[in-house]
């Protein structure tokens, strides 16, 4: 006997409509909307989308209340332990972790793509070298588009694997290439010995030649980049599927995502707390700060505090503090100013109960920029790291995408709040 689905009612003013349920595989179920409009004449009101899912997906599970943050249900602890990046990157794709083989494998294929077309490189050379890193990355992917399109067939799973491959092979020389054009350097090559993130490293700083990996920073970077590689349907994720919904190219779709990225309530918070960091000064000044956070006619925000899906704490952010040390330990610099200044900061808003009221605790920007800066990298680099990891989260979710059956453009609906119908009046009879 068939089970029967689950429904929920809603009343209206003329009786009331039965609405299916559908269940998650864990976490909170969803309300079929999809007759609402036909059956009542009504849409939903959801500004930002908070509460409306947006999809079906298999990919990343976050419960905000708890501090959890899996991929494909492995808790981003452990992975952050014991995996690479790719080796995430393979398990966000392919929805298994690899053996050592298939891991092989996976690397050869992303390594195969880590060459930039000439056309990419002209076009760095017409980028004024003080743009900004995130303007360069989102005009250089979105030029890929104009390479890669003829042949792509969105809707072929060996041409979505193509530009998954492509994608996560090409970013780290787009953004290592940026990199260069800024400081007027050259990048560096790669080497069959090094790992994914230790390449990075060289292809930001090795064009000298004689650069020497430093193992703490690149594992470092390495469990920056496992933190950042998805995040469920954050805005720059959906705005790559609302973009890839139309079934424009795929490369276009994701520099929508990198322009999303950018934005300092989104992926710029990590450049914006240095900053922060900097207006502060030292610890002396923490408390006119706080004092200032507090007050609501002043516009000062304390940046890298709460998030807006954690409601306890960030377990990103657990992680990358323990990392933090470790770099600065290896550089014998655990006396940095801004590394004390935001343990400081960290403490007093802890034990803070205005903090503590409002779910203000450290999250993964508030660490990862003093990370980025004591490795060499600049703070207008930092928001580009941050697209550099979340490009394999934003290639996995197009992918997932393209393959679903009942794919459609995404269309949001409005409360129009405007004039209704006028009278127009010609010009010359006003």
């Amino acid at each position: 006997m068939a089970q029967k689905n689950k429904t929920i009612s809603l009343k209206t003013d003329s009786g009331s409509i039965d609405l299916d349920l559908k269940e998650a595989t864990i976490g909170p179920g969803v309300i079929d909307l999809n007759s609402l409009y036909s059956q009542t004449g009504l849409f939903t009101f959801d500004p930002s989308y908070s509460s409306t899912a947006s999809c079906e997906s298999y990919v990343t599970y976050i419960d905000g209340a708890e501090g959890i943050l899996e991929y494909r249900g492995y808790p981003i602890e452990q992975l952050a332990e014991s995996s690479t990046y790719l080796e995430v990157a393979y398990l966000l794709f392919n929805g298994e972790l690899p053996s050592e083989n298939s891991l092989e494998n996976f690397r050869l294929d992303v390594k195969t793509n880590m060459l930039i077309p000439n056309q990419t490189k002209k076009l760095f050379q017409g980028l004024d070298k003080d743009s900004h890193p995130m303007a360069m990355l989102t005009t250089a992917m979105a030029s890929l588009s104009s390479i890669y399109h003829d042949e792509i067939d969105i809707k072929n799973h060996d041409d979505q694997k193509k530009f998954f491959f492509n994608v996560l092979g090409k970013t780290p020389i787009l953004v290592a290439n940026i990199f260069n054009h800024r400081n007027q350097t050259t990048i560096g090559h790669y080497d069959e010995k090094l790992s994914y993130s230790e390449n990075i490293l060289r292809l930001f700083f090795g064009g000298s030649g004689e650069y020497e990996i430093n193992t703490v920073f690149a594992k470092a970077l390495d469990i920056l980049m496992i933190l950042h590689a998805d995040h469920e349907q954050n805005c720059s994720t959906s705005s790559v599927r609302l973009t890839g919904s139309s079934g424009t190219n795929p490369y276009a779709a994701i520099a929508a995502g990198v322009a999303a990225l950018w934005g300092p309530a989104h992926g710029g918070a990590n450049e914006a707390v240095v900053k922060m960091f900097a207006e502060i000064g030292n610890k002396d000044n923490i408390p006119k700060y706080i004092a200032k956070a507090k007050d609501k006619n002043d516009r000062f925000r304390l940046m890298g505090f709460g998030h807006r899906v954690y409601k306890n704490f960030d377990p990103r952010a657990t992680i990358i503090r323990e990392e933090c040390h470790k770099v600065l330990n290896a550089m014998e610099n655990e006396g940095d100013p801004m590394f004390e200044l935001a343990q400081e900061l960290e403490q007093i808003a802890l034990k803070d109960e205005y903090f503590i009221e409002r779910n203000l605790y450290p999250n993964v920007d508030f660490y990862s920029g003093i990370i980025y800066q004591a490795m060499g990298i600049p703070k207008e680099m930092f928001t580009v790291m941050f697209a550099l990891a979340r490009t394999v989260g934003w290639a996995t979710h197009w992918c997932e995408m393209q393959s679903q059956p009942n794919l459609k453009i995404g269309r949001p609906r409005q409360l129009y709040l405007g004039e209704q119908r006028r009278e127009y009046v010609a010009i010359d009879q006003r």
